[in-house]
């Protein structure tokens, strides 16, 4: 009787397989559903962070430099001392970021404008998951001037 049992019981059977799969589904489409809003909250919430970071570095390049870098000179400025700059001598060594400038989330380039054409003396801002200008939900841009709770 012990032989025909150990006979019987070699495998899963297609239903049991079945069934195990349709779990795993269930379990992968759960899971799909509350980690990616998660993700792109945690996207926005890095910008907005980085954006922080940026500005802290351009108000110390202000205060060592008497400006904030040109457009021209851009966020590279933070890095290295800009050529066609005065007060070199004032320069921070090291620069004012460590390592290489930050990019979003998306991998873009954060981008700077000064003087800032939305209230500030300068804009900084990410242009979202999406890349362009504009843009509403997670392809909005993301700047020193957005106090949304996205």
């Amino acid at each position: 009787m012990k032989r025909n049992m150990k006979r019987r019981q070699k495998g899963f059977s297609l239903v049991e397989l079945l069934v195990a799969l349709a779990i795993l589904a269930l379990i992968s489409a759960i899971v799909v559903i509350n980690v990616l809003p998660a993700r792109d909250k945690a996207a926005v919430d890095t910008t907005k962070i980085d954006i922080g970071v940026i500005e802290s570095a351009l108000d110390q390049y202000r205060l060592d430099m008497m400006n904030y870098p040109t457009s021209q000179q851009g966020l590279e400025a933070l890095i290295n001392v800009p050529s066609d700059a005065r007060n070199t001598g004032n320069y921070r060594p090291g620069g004012y970021l460590r390592g290489e400038l930050p990019t979003d989330p998306w991998g873009n380039p954060y981008e700077y404008r000064f003087p800032g054409e939305r209230g500030g003396a300068y804009d900084l801002y990410s242009l979202g998951a999406d890349g362009e200008p504009g843009g509403e939900g997670l392809n909005a841009d993301i700047g020193n001037w957005t106090n949304d709770d996205r």
